[in-house]
C-alpha cells in the first residue's frame, strides 16, 4: 500500500500510531463485517465430530476434499441427531450456516442451522460428471498408459496400516517372486485425511529412482468409503506420475476413477500381487524349456552340418583327390607328345624344303657355273659400278676388266689384254 493510501485509511478510521485501536475494537469491526455476510450453503467433508453427552452444542470440522482448508462448524445437538443416517467422520455434507466471529477468542466458525448428508445418488452423479471431464481431457486414454516392467527393482505400496489389502499384496507378490523388494507407506484409505496422505506418499515414491512401480491398494467398502479414490486431485496426480501406477481398489464391482487413470487396473489387491511380478516357478520352467529347445536346436544344427560334411567328403573330388590330377597328368603328357610330334613334323618338312632350296641355289648359282670352266668378267661403268660383261661390244678397248675364275681368284686385265 502506498503512503497516500495509508494516510487516507488513517484519516477514514480516525486512528494512527499515536492513536491506535484496541484489540476489542478491531475484533468488533471484523465481527460486524463478517456478520453482514449472511447465511451460506457450504459443502465439505466431515473430519471430526465432537458431540458430548449433556451438551447442547456439537462441534464439527468441515474440510474441503480438494484442498488443505478446513473450518469449524457449530450446531445444536438436535440438528446433528436429526440427520439420517447418522453422520460419521468422512461423510460428505451440505451445511447451511452463518459465519460467526467470536470476539473473546478471535476465531471464525460457521453456525449451522441445517445439515444435509450427500446421498449415494448425488455422489455417484458427481463422480460421473468428473469421469466425463477427465475422459474428455484424455486421462483415460489407452495410449498414455505405460507398460509395467517385467521385473521391477522396487515396488512402492500405498495402503492402510495392517490392512488385509497390504497383506494380500505382500503375500501374493512374495509367493510369486520371493526376491521382490517393497517400500510400504501406510496412509488413511478413507475419510478426509486419505487424499492428502496418499498424494504425499505418491509424490515420495514417484521421486525414488529405485521404485519401478507403485501400487495403491485398499479393500472393499461402500461408495462413501471409496470416495477418496475418485478424487480429482488424486486422479491428476496419478496421471502425471512418471512411475507406472497400479490401482487395486476394492472388489471386482468397485470401479473408482483411479482405476481408469492408473496404468493398470487390478480387480483386487490379491490380483495386483499376481500381476506386478512374474511367477518364479513359471519363469524357471520357461527357462528350462527354452534351454531344452536351444539344446535340441543346436544338436539338430550340428547333425545337419555333420551330414553335409559327410556328403561333401563322399563326392569324387574329395574321396579321390589325386585321381583327377593323375588323369590330367596323363592328358598333359599325351598333349606334350602330340606337340613334340607336330613340331618334329614341321621341322622335318621345313628342313627338307631348306635342303631343296639350297640344292637349287647351288645348281643355279655362279659357283657351279665357274666350276664347269666358265669365268665371270666384270668391268666398271662410267659411274664406277662393277657390271658383268655379257658381250665384248659393251666395253671399249682399254677398259680395265676383272676376271673371276673357278678357283675364286680375281685377275685384272686391261688395254686389250686377255686374262686367264
Amino acid at each position: 500500500m502506498s503512503s497516500g493510501t495509508e494516510q487516507s485509511a488513517r484519516e477514514n478510521t480516525g486512528q494512527s500510531a499515536e492513536n491506535p485501536w484496541p484489540v476489542r475494537t478491531v475484533a468488533r469491526k471484523i465481527a460486524d463485517w463478517i456478520h453482514r455476510l449472511g447465511a451460506v450453503w457450504v459443502e465439505g467433508q466431515l473430519t471430526q465430530i465432537s458431540a458430548r453427552q449433556g451438551t447442547q452444542t456439537a462441534f464439527l470440522t468441515l474440510r474441503d476434499p480438494s484442498a488443505d482448508v478446513s473450518m469449524t462448524v457449530t450446531c445444536p445437538m438436535r440438528i446433528l441427531r436429526s440427520v439420517e443416517p447418522p453422520l460419521r467422520e468422512g461423510a460428505s455434507v451440505v451445511v447451511h450456516a452463518k459465519p460467526t466471529f467470536f470476539l473473546g477468542r478471535g476465531t471464525l466458525s460457521l453456525r449451522a442451522n441445517e445439515i444435509r448428508a450427500v446421498g449415494v445418488g448425488e455422489l455417484l452423479a458427481r463422480i460421473e460428471r468428473l469421469r466425463k471431464l477427465l475422459a474428455a481431457e484424455g486421462l483415460f486414454a489407452t495410449e498414455r498408459k505405460r507398460k509395467l516392467p517385467f521385473l521391477p527393482r522396487g515396488i512402492g505400496l500405498i495402503t492402510g496400516r495392517a490392512s488385509a489389502a497390504e497383506r494380500d499384496v505382500l503375500v501374493n507378490t512374495s509367493t510369486r517372486w520371493p526376491a521382490a523388494r517393497f517400500q510400504v507407506i501406510n496412509t488413511a484409505v478413507q475419510g478426509a485425511q486419505a487424499v492428502p496422505q496418499i498424494l504425499k506418499a505418491l509424490s515420495k515414491l514417484d521421486a525414488d529412482p529405485d521404485i519401478d512401480v507403485i501400487v495403491i491398494a485398499r479393500g472393499g467398502g461402500s461408495v462413501e468409503d471409496l470416495l477418496p479414490f475418485s478424487d480429482e486431485a488424486l486422479c491428476r496426480a496419478v496421471s502425471s506420475a512418471r512411475t507406472p501406477v497400479v490401482s487395486a481398489i476394492g472388489h471386482e464391482p468397485d470401479t473408482p476413477l483411479l482405476d481408469h487413470v492408473a496404468d493398470l487396473r487390478c480387480s483386487t489387491p490379491t490380483d495386483a500381487g499376481k500381476r506386478i511380478v512374474p511367477d518364479v516357478k513359471e519363469e524357471t520352467e520357461r527357462v528350462h524349456q527354452m534351454r531344452d529347445r536351444g539344446r535340441r536346436a543346436l544338436h539338430g544344427w550340428v547333425d545337419t552340418q555333420c551330414r553335409l560334411l559327410d556328403q561333401l567328403r563322399s563326392r569324387p573330388a574329395l574321396a579321390d583327390p589325386l585321381g583327377p590330377v593323375e588323369r590330367r597328368a596323363d592328358e598333359v603328357a599325351l598333349q606334350v607328345q602330340r606337340g613334340r610330334r607336330a613340331m618334329m613334323t614341321v621341322l622335318t618338312r621345313e628342313q627338307a624344303a631348306l635342303t631343296s632350296a639350297r640344292a637349287r641355289l647351288a645348281a643355279l648359282g655362279p659357283a657351279a657355273t665357274l666350276a664347269r670352266g666358265y669365268a665371270i668378267v666384270q668391268y666398271s661403268d662410267p659411274q664406277g659400278n662393277l657390271r658383268v660383261l655379257r658381250s665384248v661390244s659393251e666395253v671399249t678397248e682399254g677398259t680395265p676388266l676383272r676376271v673371276r675364275v673357278a678357283d675364286g681368284v680375281t685377275h685384272a686385265v686391261g688395254n686389250g689384254e686377255t686374262g686367264e
